[in-house]
């Protein structure tokens, strides 16, 4: 199918959805105005219905019409400082049959792609822009790269990048619409939205299918499958070191500089090889829905097989991608400089980000322990000699149904440890050394790591707490002098692992969110809005640290105790330790974020349910 024909097939199934859309809210109008001759005010309600129905379709195209995307942000490579890569670009363009992009843009991504600003619903073509994830140059080969690169240009020359913006446009207009109309009328939109979506997604996947043909023909089979594999593998890495690495320490205002952002990922991959490896073993990804806009990875290398090489032939370039790039680092900085949300943020080398991140993490969960330790021994307070006073006296494993319900004797130990690892902090004692082939690593003052089990393991013993307050001394630790440092409780390290809306708290109604470690409750503000939309919103808006300073939140180490009742929605009724009380109570009609969510409650709140003796 030519690409007007595609064009005009997508535009085609978009102009039917508003048909549709037109039709059905003319046809209540009609309705309406004959029941209202019939029996008034009753018409009169399905006029109203369908009028707000046809204001939320005006307002969605409204919204669509005026939406001008921009480019994807980023760092511009001239032909002058980068003319490696322009040539290599150049020869790949010319070989596919095409013009080349007149922008090549890196960013921030894991992934390369290619954009065309179109005009005349992409039948006319306009500025060619070639995106180029930082991570991907840093994981790549210049032979790997060359073939992602026929493959993006493939979709210039199959003029599938005319078809981009129509795709998207009509997708974003779509849904829009079936946000902004509710009821009977968005019901069957929505059932058409599916349709539509299903559609574009399909020619999406065929698109897919055609550039993966030249990416064989020009770059060979070798070098094509090659880079196929070796992206879930870069994708694993890449995923892993933004939760682990640049996480660390996010939500405490602290943030890699820019010179490190990246860096951090090419010392990660150096110093993971082995489990990069192993990765690479495994079978290629064949997992397959009819939603994905790109087939199965494991489907697409197997496709290669029967495709023409003619490829073959070129000699392999095995050097860094990042190789075609004079001054990779100074202008990868730029990338980070550009478009990471530092947001005031302070920016750190990874040596300082590491020891500051790891130590507040660590101690935020010390923290806990130090509370229920306070709790328990009813003081305003405590230290390390607090938990060392509750193991003299046998009390630990109260402590530990304190901090981790349903927990066993065994779990005593880490939490001495825990607090050990914070206490060596706080003293000057230690402090968190970076890993690239590993977790971070507590170093003692001559840069030893610094193994606190031993210490932990006679703390946890009546008979032998004394001997661990020796040790403890001996490394410079004043167990009086370190302990709690925050007496409240916050949702930093929490991860939304659900969500309920319309929730009623003590007779009010909010949209709950349920972390791993509390509850987040927001008051509902626009119940015009589907609940599971709010939910979402609600958990984009920002942190978890961020949510739970704006709204209500209840962390799980304030419960006291727990009352669940109720089968097909939640009811639940939280004790705290101040001696308060919360009520929740969820209404047949609520939304939830996920199907689980329920289950999910019951299961983290289920913990502090007492038991009969």
């Amino acid at each position: 199918m030519s690409a007007t024909m595609r064009a005009l097939t997508s535009l085609a199934a978009l102009i039917g959805f508003y048909l549709f859309a037109l039709a059905i809210i003319a046809g209540l109008m009609i309705g309406g105005v004959l029941l209202t001759q019939a029996s008034g005010p009753a018409g009169l309600k399905v006029i109203l219905v369908a009028g707000v129905a046809a204001v939320g379709v005006v307002i969605a195209l409204w919204k669509v019409a005026t939406f001008k995307p921009e480019p994807a942000p980023g760092i511009d490579v001239g032909p002058d400082e980068a003319p490696e890569l322009w040539q290599l670009v150049g020869r790949l363009a010319q070989t596919v049959g095409t013009q080349p992009p007149a922008q090549i843009r890196l960013v921030p991504d894991l992934n390369a792609a290619v954009s065309e600003d179109t005009r005349m619903l992409g039948l006319i073509g306009g500025t060619r822009r070639l995106y180029l994830g930082v991570p991907l140059l840093q994981g790549l080969t210049v032979t790997q790269l060359s073939a992602v690169l026929a493959h993006e240009l493939g979709h210039y020359s199959g003029s599938h990048t005319r078809l981009g913006p129509l795709a998207y446009r009509g997708r974003e207009a779509v849904v829009a619409t079936v946000q902004q109309v509710g009821g009977v009328i968005g019901f069957f939109l929505k059932q058409y939205a599916k349709l539509y979506i299903l559609l574009s997604q399909s020619m999406s996947r065929s698109q897919e299918v055609e550039a993966d043909r030249l990416m064989v023909q020009i770059a060979g089979r070798p070098a094509a499958q090659g880079a196929l594999r070796e992206l879930p593998v870069l994708d694993a890495a890449w995923s892993f070191y933004t939760a682990n690495y640049i996480s660390m320490g996010w939500e405490d205002g602290l943030a890699p500089a820019p010179e490190e952002f990246f860096t951090g990922f090419g010392r990660l991959l150096a110093g993971r090889g082995d489990e990069l490896a192993a990765i690479r073993g495994e079978a290629a990804p064949a997992e397959k829905s009819k939603w994905d806009s790109h087939p199965p990875i494991a489907e697409r290398i197997a496709a290669m097989d029967r495709i023409p090489d003619s490829g073959s032939g070129t000699v392999p370039d095995e050097r860094p991608a990042a190789a075609l790039i004079p001054d990779f680092a100074a202008r990868t900085a730029a990338v980070a400089d550009t478009t990471v949300a530092y947001a005031g943020k302070e920016r750190l080398s990874w040596s300082e980000l590491v020891h500051r991140g790891g130590a507040a993490a660590n101690q935020r969960t010390a923290d806990t322990v130090y509370r229920a330790a306070a709790r328990l021994t009813g003081r305003e307070t405590a230290t390390l000699s607090s938990l060392l006073e509750l193991a003299q006296a046998g009390r630990l494993g109260e402590l530990v149904q304190q901090v981790a319900p349903g927990a066993p004797p065994e779990a005593s130990r880490e939490v001495i440890a825990v607090a050990l690892r914070a206490g060596a902090v706080q003293a000057g004692a230690a402090r968190y050394e970076v890993s690239w082939t590993g977790p971070a690593v507590l170093a003692d003052r001559s840069g030893s790591e610094l193994d606190l089990e031993e210490v932990a393991a006679l703390a946890v013993d009546p008979g032998t707490v004394r001997q661990a307050a020796e040790r403890i001394a001996q490394l410079g630790i004043d167990a009086g002098g370190v302990g709690l440092i925050s007496t409240e409780a916050t949702a930093h390290g929490g991860d939304v692992v659900g969500g309920i809306a319309d929730m009623k708290v003590d007779g009010t109604v909010h949209d709950m969110l349920i972390l791993d470690n509390g509850l987040i409750l927001a008051k509902r503000l626009d119940k015009r809005t589907e609940g599971k939309h709010r939910l979402v919103a609600l958990a984009q808006s920002g942190t978890v640290a961020e949510l739970a300073r704006r709204h209500t939140f209840i962390p799980y180490e304030n419960v006291a105790a727990a009352e669940l009742s109720g089968g097909i929605t939640v009811r639940a009724t939280l004790t705290l330790h101040d001696g308060g009380q919360v009520t929740l109570k969820e209404p047949m009609s609520a939304d939830r974020l996920s199907k689980e969510s329920a289950d999910v409650f019951r299961a983290l709140l289920g913990r502090y349910v007492r038991q009969p003796a």
